[in-house]
């Protein structure tokens, strides 16, 4: 799959290379060194996403003492793990869209998406396999027999397949819808202002992305009442904001890293992606 990715993305360099002010990559090492960084972001992309799949079926509590009294009256805020990697999705989804633009942003999205769904796949063979009599942990664990230590894994694994269900159509419509905000903020300011393109579309995907997973996940996985659900949904967007603003000199530094990488004369009010 990433010889699959790398050869189309040469096809598109020379595409890009044609492309009046597009920096010379050609076959060189300029041009080696482009796809590679893009391939290391694909493979980064992916590898976060299936993570937050995993840890997102744990639930935790965020100011277990109580949060501030103006938001759900002080009570604890209960969160998905999954905020704690999910947001990196974005910030390299910006990232490719702001370099490479919008259709190799898409094409990520897209394999992101493809492996989700093998990850789900191999996640419901290996819990259908019968386990193995020697299969004990430690006895620290409190599990004394194979088939406790079956039931653990069901219990662990099974509903990352309803949360991968949410996600994976929470996913897709966020992050395509992602990909285009940028770019329509993106013309919208006429290249400039690269903080409004990425909180404009940050913030608004977050919505329907946190909106739709929890709603799946929490009340059709969890049978959680639509009141608690609100909750979690409101706590965790929140929290999605105030990443999403100290995310902001991060797209800024990580624009100028690449750049400079890849060799691209900064431009802060560029119309258009450099390598698109």
């Amino acid at each position: 799959m990433l010889t699959l990715l790398s050869m189309t993305s040469a096809s598109e360099s020379a595409t890009s290379s044609n492309r009046p002010g597009a920096p010379p990559v050609g076959s060189g090492e300029l041009g080696q060194r482009r796809e590679s960084l893009y391939t290391a972001l694909c493979c980064s992309f992916v590898v976060v996403l299936v993570l937050t799949n995993i840890v997102g079926t744990k639930l935790f509590v965020l100011f277990p003492g109580g949060g501030p009294a103006w938001i759900m009256g002080g009570q604890p805020w209960t969160l998905t793990s999954g905020i704690l990697t999910y947001p990196l999705t974005f910030f390299l989804t910006d990232i490719v869209s702001e370099i490479w633009g919008r259709r190799r942003a898409n094409r990520m999205v897209l394999l992101g998406f493809l492996m989700s769904g093998l990850m789900l796949l191999v996640l419901q063979v290996a819990i259908r396999l019968p386990p193995s009599p020697i299969w004990i942990p430690d006895e620290r664990f409190g599990i004394a027999d194979a088939e406790t230590m079956q039931r653990a894994f069901h219990a662990t694994f099974s509903n990352p397949s309803i949360l991968l269900a949410a996600s994976m159509t929470a996913y897709l419509v966020a992050q395509l819808f992602d990909v285009r905000l940028y770019h329509f903020w993106w013309r919208v300011t006429r290249g400039k202002h690269m903080w409004v393109r990425n909180n404009g579309s940050t913030m608004i995907s977050q919505m329907v992305d946190t909106i739709i997973v929890n709603g799946i996940f929490l009340r059709w996985g969890l049978h959680m009442e639509w009141a608690a659900v609100w909750q979690v949904i409101l706590a965790v967007y929140l929290c999605k904001v105030v990443l999403a603003w100290l995310d902001t000199p991060l797209i800024y530094a990580g624009r100028r890293v690449v750049e400079r990488w890849l060799g691209i004369p900064h431009d802060a009010t560029r119309s258009r992606a450099p390598l698109e």
